[in-house]
C-alpha cells in the first residue's frame, strides 16, 4: 500500500509511533504496512486506534467467551459502514450464546484460545464471508470496506467478517444514454452490484472478474471483466499491466483510470469508451473487449474503443436493421455537420459567396448589413455563448437548469439579432450545429466536437474553404494515427476490413452478423451459425 511512496521519497525504515505527531503521509503508510498483529488483543486495539487517529466512527465491542476461562474478544468496526442487524445477529450474538453454552456444559475450560479462534472461524460465526489474517494493513483494509474484525486475546490473528450495510443508490434508469427500447437499468456506484448486473445478462462461468487495488490512500478496488475463451489473452495482459503501473494516491472516479491507461492522452478524441448501460458492456464483452469497473462510480470503461463505437447506441440492435442503419447514418451526418457547419458558413460568407445562389447571397448580405463584426467574430461569439449556456444548464439545479438554458438561448439570440450584433442566418447555423452535436450517444464524443469547432472556425475565417479542408484533413490524419490498446481507432474503415463493414455506418440484420470483430478476436471468430435467414413456411399444393 505504500511501496511506491518509499521509492519516491527514499525511506528505508518505518517511523515509530511516537513520531506520528509530525509524520508525513508516506511515513504513516510505511508504519501501517510494517505492523503485524500480536497476541495481546488490547495492544492490537491500541494499534487500530493509532492508525485511525482514534476517529470517532471507530467502534469497539468487548466480549468474553465463557464463564471461567473468560477469553477476551474485541469486535471492531466503523460506525455507518456496517449493518447493525447483521453485526448483532450474525456475529456478536453467536459468540456470546456459544460461549455460554460451552460454559454450561463445562467445556469452555478445555478449549485453548487458538481452539476458540478456530471454532469461531469454522462454526460460530454465521456469516457468508469470514477471512483470517495476521497483518495490520489487511485488517485496516477490511475495516474501511465495511467489514467487522474479531480479535481473540492470545491469538496473533484476526477474523474479518463481511457485515456491510452502508446506504447506496438503487438501480435506476440510465440518465446519459437514454433508450426507448431495451433494458432500462443502469450501473450504480457499488462495484459488486455492477458485476451482478453483468452476471444477470451473461449467465456463463466464462465471465471472469479480476480485482485490483489502485491508490495508495483511497485503496480503490478496480475490477477487470472479460469473457475467457473469447478475449485475446494479450489484451487482458496489457490491461493488467497498465492498471498495475498506476501509482497515485487517490482514484475517485473511472476518469482517473482512463487518463492513466489511454493510448493518446493529448488527442481531443476519447480512446476509451465509457458507459452506464450494462447491456452495452455485455455486448462489448461478447465481442472480445475488456470492461473496467471502478468502485464508487456508475461509469464502466470499455477497451479497446474505435471511432465507430462512439456513434453506436444499444438501441440500434433492438430495432430492425433498416431502422438502426438509418439512425446510425443520421448520427454520422450529424457528426460531420457539427464539426464543419459553422466553419463552412464563415468560409463561404467571407471568401466564397459565389458558391451560394444569388437570392441566398443577397439575403445573407442584407442580414449582415448592420453587423459591426466580421463573420469569424460572430461565429466565435455565438459558439462561446452557447457553451456558456450549456455549462450553466448542467451545473444549475434541475428544476431551473433547463429553463435557464432555453430562456437564455431565446433571449440572447433574439436580443443579439435585434441589436445588430449578429445575423439571424448565423444564429440558425449555430442552433443547427448545437442540435447535431448532441445526437452522439456518447457525451465525451460530443465534447470533442465542441472543442474542435473553434479551431475549425479560425481556419475558415483566415483561409476560407481551403482552411476547412486542411483542418478536416488534419483531423482525419490524426484519427488514422490514433490507437486504442493497439487497435487502430478507425477500424474497420482504416485499415479497410470489408468483412467488418456489416456493423459500421450501417447495420446488417443480426442473422448476417455471424462473426466477431476480426481486429479483436483471434480464436473464437465465429459467433453464430450461418444461414439463419428467416424463411416463410412452405405451403403444399392443394390436390
Amino acid at each position: 500500500m505504500g511501496k511506491w511512496w518509499r521509492r519516491l521519497r527514499g525511506r528505508k525504515e518505518p517511523p515509530q509511533p511516537q513520531d506520528f505527531a509530525g509524520a508525513s503521509l508516506s511515513e504513516l503508510l510505511d508504519f501501517i504496512e510494517a505492523q503485524a498483529l500480536v497476541p495481546d488483543s488490547r495492544e492490537n486495539e491500541a494499534k487500530l486506534k493509532q492508525a485511525f487517529g482514534d476517529s470517532s466512527d471507530l467502534a469497539f465491542r468487548h466480549l468474553v467467551f465463557g464463564y471461567d476461562s473468560k477469553v477476551p474478544i474485541v469486535v471492531a468496526h466503523l460506525d455507518g459502514m456496517v449493518d447493525s442487524a447483521t453485526l448483532n445477529n450474525g456475529l456478536i450474538r453467536p459468540i456470546v450464546e456459544e460461549g455460554l453454552r460451552l460454559a454450561a456444559e463445562g467445556l469452555d475450560e478445555r478449549l485453548s484460545r487458538e481452539q476458540v479462534f478456530a471454532l469461531m472461524h469454522q462454526q460460530i460465526l454465521q456469516l457468508s464471508s469470514v477471512h483470517e489474517m495476521a497483518e495490520l494493513d489487511k485488517v485496516i483494509d477490511y475495516l474501511v470496506r465495511g467489514n467487522a474484525v474479531v480479535l481473540v486475546d492470545g491469538v496473533p490473528k484476526a477474523l474479518a467478517c463481511e457485515v456491510k450495510g452502508w446506504s447506496e443508490r438503487n438501480v435506476e434508469q440510465p440518465t446519459t444514454e437514454v433508450a426507448i427500447r431495451g433494458p432500462q437499468h443502469a450501473f450504480v456506484e457499488n462495484r459488486r452490484i455492477n458485476t451482478s448486473l453483468l452476471r444477470r445478462i451473461i449467465a456463463s462461468p466464462l465471465l471472469w472478474f479480476e480485482d485490483f487495488t489502485v491508490g495508495a490512500v483511497t485503496n480503490t478496488v478496480v475490477t477487470v471483466a472479460y469473457m475467457k475463451g473469447i478475449v485475446d489473452d494479450s489484451l487482458v495482459e496489457e490491461v493488467r499491466q497498465r492498471i498495475n503501473s498506476i501509482e497515485v494516491d487517490a482514484i475517485l472516479e473511472s476518469g482517473y483510470i482512463e487518463e492513466f491507461i489511454e493510448d493518446a492522452p493529448y488527442s481531443p478524441f476519447p480512446t476509451i469508451l465509457r458507459t452506464e448501460r450494462p447491456d452495452k458492456v455485455a455486448s462489448a464483452l461478447l465481442e472480445g473487449r475488456v470492461a473496467i469497473i471502478t468502485d464508487g462510480t456508475p461509469y464502466v470503461l470499455i477497451v479497446p474503443a474505435t471511432f465507430v463505437a462512439f456513434l453506436t447506441a444499444s438501441e440500434d440492435y433492438y430495432e430492425r436493421a433498416f431502422t438502426g442503419s438509418l439512425v446510425r447514418a443520421i448520427r454520422a451526418l450529424a457528426f460531420f455537420l457539427a464539426l464543419t457547419l459553422p466553419s463552412t458558413y464563415v468560409a463561404i460568407t467571407n471568401f466564397h459567396q459565389e458558391l451560394l445562389p444569388t437570392p441566398l447571397t443577397l439575403s445573407i448580405a442584407a442580414q449582415r448589413e448592420g453587423v459591426p463584426f466580421v463573420a469569424i467574430v460572430e461565429a466565435l461569439f455565438l459558439e462561446f455563448s452557447f457553451e456558456l449556456l450549456r455549462e450553466a444548464g448542467i451545473r444549475l439545479p434541475k428544476p431551473i437548469g433547463s429553463a435557464i438554458s432555453i430562456v437564455g438561448a431565446l433571449i440572447l439570440g433574439e436580443a443579439a439579432v435585434s441589436a445588430g450584433l449578429v445575423s439571424s442566418a448565423l444564429v440558425i447555423v449555430v442552433a443547427a450545429t448545437a442540435i447535431a452535436s448532441f445526437i452522439s450517444p456518447i457525451y465525451s464524443m460530443s465534447i470533442s466536437v465542441h472543442l474542435l469547432r473553434f479551431p475549425m472556425i479560425i481556419l475558415a475565417g483566415t483561409l476560407g474553404l481551403f482552411g476547412v479542408i486542411m483542418g478536416f484533413a488534419a483531423i482525419l490524419i490524426h484519427l488514422c494515427s490514433v490507437r486504442s490498446f493497439g487497435v487502430p481507432y478507425l477500424t474497420p474503415l482504416a485499415p479497410i476490413m470489408l468483412s467488418e463493414w456489416k456493423d459500421t455506418m450501417v447495420r446488417l440484420p443480426l442473422w448476417q452478423m455471424d462473426t466477431r470483430p476480426e481486429a479483436l478476436v483471434k480464436k473464437e471468430y465465429i459467433r453464430q451459425s450461418p444461414r439463419q435467414r428467416p424463411q416463410p413456411p412452405r405451403q403444399e399444393d392443394d390436390r
